[in-house]
């Protein structure tokens, strides 16, 4: 595996350095591809699906939590720059998991957050990022367990899209996802969801 996760290192430093010729050239590239990113969320998603080492449910999980964040936030019209960083944040916000079960014999959501922001940082050194995204997309990560001062969208839609995905696993009762819908989801599109999945 450790082979296949070098591969993937490499593919996204080359990436970062397409990205530079692309932009001394003047082309284009997609939303998706994010030009001014370095790398793509799909190489942050094969890299943390190598990263989980056949764990197929912690992949689901992310997976999940990614769709999700993707969704409410194209529904809410996020600029370009933070739906990067939302996704990008979803992709790995738990990536502390398995060093939380092997550190601590569980994977409780506050050793997730202090665990959680070096190892991104460590994970997307040398994938063309930019250097304050990367903080930013650690900070996400060391604070999606927290509910209070929330003080972004991509923030606020990573909390929201995880527990879309927490809810269905934990089989939360209905009276658990509507008292979470009044304390923390703001966004109308994550309502929405979160209505209409669980039937509230």
């Amino acid at each position: 595996m450790a082979e296949a996760i070098a591969k993937i290192e490499d593919i996204i430093e080359d990436t970062g350095e397409g990205d530079r010729n692309m932009a001394q050239t003047g082309g284009n590239k997609t939303q998706a591809d994010t030009a001014q990113a370095g790398c793509t969320i799909a190489q942050i998603l094969e890299k943390m699906i190598l990263h989980s080492g056949g764990n197929a449910r912690d992949v689901n999980h992310f997976m999940k939590v990614w769709a999700y964040a993707k969704t409410i936030g194209e529904l809410e019209h996020l600029d370009e720059e933070t739906q990067f960083i939302l996704e990008a944040a979803a992709a790995v916000h738990d990536i502390a998991c398995p060093l939380c079960l092997e550190k601590y014999g569980n994977t409780n959501g506050e050793h997730q957050e202090k665990e959680g922001m070096p190892l991104v940082r460590e994970f997307l050194q040398g994938s063309g990022i930019e250097e304050r995204r990367i903080e930013r997309i650690a900070w996400l990560v060391g604070h999606h367990h927290t509910y209070t001062g929330i003080d972004g969208m991509d923030y606020q839609i990573l909390l929201e899209a995880d527990y879309l995905v927490n809810a269905d696993e934990m089989q939360d009762s209905r009276e658990q996802i509507r008292n979470f819908r009044s304390r923390v989801f703001r966004t109308q599109a994550g309502i929405r969801l979160l209505e209409s999945i669980f039937e509230i």
